[in-house]
């Protein structure tokens, strides 16, 4: 008896949106302790320090100095909200495409605005805390962000990214399409070859333009985990229900 050959059909390939987090969706967080605690060192931020080590031990250094506790910080952080606009934008990206926050925050940070922003995954570091102070940083790995995206698009992936500080830099040049957002004048003079955008209407129209330069890929219909599948935008869909 002869196999029969699965046929083929032409597939989208997948996309997926990687964003920074502090900036791009929620205020930044140090801006605001440094606004609480009247210490003006504080809101230098990764928008004008290059060196994250060095804008983190200098932040360390300012919180050791001042006798500031986390305790404190994790109050300013109660009361900060998403930046008008970007649950919505979220929202509707979302609905378009799988969306991935890459951000150099810390978890203790990060966890109330992401209950507000809906839970979007989040890949971020974490802070080292003992008796109420903040007394060093553990990152999750060196440039993260652009090891991320490299990752995924080695899944094949086709990966659009968006950002605003010089730590987004690497994470945009990875990227198959990366755009400023709210960029100082200075980083987006030095990076011009990313679009900048100055309203989340205006990203989410690049955003979008750019998934749908995804490339098609020749696939056995195999390839969706279940005999008979059928492709909708990102998502492998089966009758046994979300495949993979």
């Amino acid at each position: 008896m002869n196999a029969t050959a699965a046929p083929q059909q032409t597939v989208p390939q997948q996309t997926i949106v990687t964003l920074d987090l502090e900036g791009v969706l929620v205020p930044e967080i140090w801006i605001a302790v440094a606004e609480r605690t009247g210490i003006e060192a504080l809101r230098r931020t990764t928008r004008d320090e290059p060196d994250y080590d060095v804008l983190m031990k200098g932040r360390l250094a300012l919180l050791a100095q001042h006798g500031l506790r986390m305790s404190t910080i994790t109050d300013v952080i109660a009361g900060l909200e998403p930046m008008d606009g970007a649950r919505d934008f979220l929202d509707a990206l979302r609905a378009r495409t799988q969306v991935i926050i890459l951000s150099d925050t810390f978890e203790q940070f990060a966890a109330p605005l992401m209950r507000q922003l809906g839970m979007p995954a989040i890949f971020c570091h974490q802070l080292i805390v003992h008796d109420d102070r903040v007394i060093d940083y553990a990152l999750r790995m060196p440039d993260q962000k652009r090891h991320a995206v490299n990752a995924l698009r080695g899944l094949n992936y086709r990966v659009v990214a968006a950002g605003d500080s010089y730590n987004d830099a690497a994470m945009l040049g990875a990227a198959d399409a990366g755009f400023w957002f709210h960029a100082p004048d200075a980083i987006t003079a030095q990076f011009p070859q990313f679009p900048a955008n100055h309203t989340y209407d205006q990203l989410l129209t690049a955003i979008t333009a750019s998934l749908s330069q995804a490339s098609h890929l020749r696939s056995a219909v195999g390839a969706c985990p279940a005999a008979v599948g059928r492709w909708d935008g990102w998502r492998c869909w089966s009758l046994g229900g979300l495949g993979g």
